[in-house]
């Protein structure tokens, strides 16, 4: 999924990350219809998952598993097909508006987190991490702020703590993985993404959903994404209380 950072990138990423360290909109996804449960059961496999062993507990996301060592760091997922989720030939039947809404309500108290977007806002996503794969993200707790760090490799995003990247480097294990289906991309110009949290003790359900919004909106609008340019590109002129300021955080 995720090939792990090369020595240079690594080291220029770490370098500015200490560096700052020491011294953050969402886009508005496919509108919603409400949808009853029957019509729910229809279409999602509520099928009971596997057990998964004590092994892969780190990474314990429903549907998904651990391919390689962890000592690899950012180690490959095998993402769960879109076709294990939910019914493909009555989804196929479904406007967007309505398969968004069956995707956000399956998912609810699920221990994931649902969202969706138009095609044309994931190939920009895409484009943008094509060359820019890596940024930081501030996550306000109580009365102050946990920097995150974030990689995207589309289809794929992410996110661990910078300080666990900081100790660990590549083996650092993520938080916080999100996966993007593009199925329907061409069909009904609808693209679903699932979150899961890999370490619930690290991030809760709004916690989890304010990053992935907060991430997508870095890479989505063209004054934010200006700062990810920066973090990436001309890494010595970066500025963290740039991101602070944009999320209307107070610089500490």
């Amino acid at each position: 999924m995720m090939h792990h950072l090369s020595s240079s990138v690594s080291k220029r990423i770490l370098s500015s990350a200490m560096a700052f360290y020491r011294n953050g909109s969402s886009f508005s996804m496919v509108s919603r219809q409400a949808y009853r449960s029957s019509t729910l059961q229809q279409i999602v496999d509520k099928s009971p998952r596997n057990a998964i062993p004590s092994d892969f507990l780190k990474w314990r996301l429903l549907g998904f598993i651990r391919t390689s060592k962890f000592a690899s760091g950012f180690s490959p997922l095998k993402q769960k097909p879109l076709d294990s989720i939910i019914d493909m030939e009555r989804a196929k039947e479904k406007s967007a508006e309505e398969l968004a809404d069956i995707w956000d309500d399956y998912h609810l108290g699920r221990g994931h987190i649902a969202a969706s977007m138009k095609s044309k806002l994931y190939k920009l996503l895409e484009q943008r991490a094509s060359s820019c794969r890596y940024f930081v993200i501030p996550l306000w707790k109580g009365g102050g702020y946990t920097t995150m760090f974030v990689q995207v490799q589309a289809p794929h995003i992410l996110i661990t703590g910078l300080e666990d990247y900081k100790a660990r480097g590549t083996q650092a294990a993520p938080y916080f993985t999100v996966s993007y289906y593009t199925e329907f991309a061409e069909s009904k110009d609808l693209v679903l993404v699932r979150g899961d949290i890999v370490f619930t003790s690290k991030l809760t359900d709004s916690e989890a959903k304010w990053l992935l919004d907060t991430v997508q909106s870095f890479y989505l609008n063209d004054v934010r994404y200006k700062l990810v340019e920066r973090f990436n590109r001309e890494t010595s002129e970066f500025e963290f209380k740039d991101v602070l300021q944009t999320l209307e955080m107070p610089i500490m």
